[in-house]
């Protein structure tokens, strides 16, 4: 999968992809329109941040490329890629339980926070993808 060379782009099926985490300096893109909403990310190798309107979407430390990205009415999908390991943050429901999948395999599963944040570690290394959904509970 490759690193998103224009930052942000919309996929045939409708979702999103962005990042770009072999950047050695910070690139950002703002008010990119996309099913009527403004995104705004930030990526390089260090960190990946997505804004929707401007409130937190997702982010990364290290930095990674994320594709097929995709919010629906019970939670998150989609595909990542990184150089590392990297903690992910996504903006789910507040106060709400969800099924973590990586790969399709359920790894347990996780409460968000009063702000409806959740954040895992993802063991990502070489640029090998590795698909991650978080289903409601």
């Amino acid at each position: 999968m490759p690193v998103i060379d224009a930052l942000i782009r919309t996929e045939e099926d409708g979702t999103i992809s962005f990042g770009n985490y072999t950047l050695n300096t910070k690139s950002k893109l703002q008010d990119f329109e996309h099913a009527g909403d403004l995104y705004k990310i930030k990526t390089f190798y260090e960190i990946t941040k997505l804004e929707k309107n401007g409130s937190f979407v997702y982010e990364s430390v290290p930095g990674t490329a994320v594709t097929n990205f995709s919010v629906s009415g019970d939670g998150v999908s989609f595909v990542v890629e990184g150089y590392r390991s990297s903690q992910i943050t996504v903006q789910l429901e507040e106060d709400a339980e969800y099924e973590v999948f990586v790969n399709d395999e359920s790894v347990g599963s996780m409460g968000t926070n009063m702000s409806g944040k959740l954040a895992i570690c993802a063991e990502l290394a070489g640029g090998q993808p590795t698909a991650i959904r978080f289903v409601r509970r």
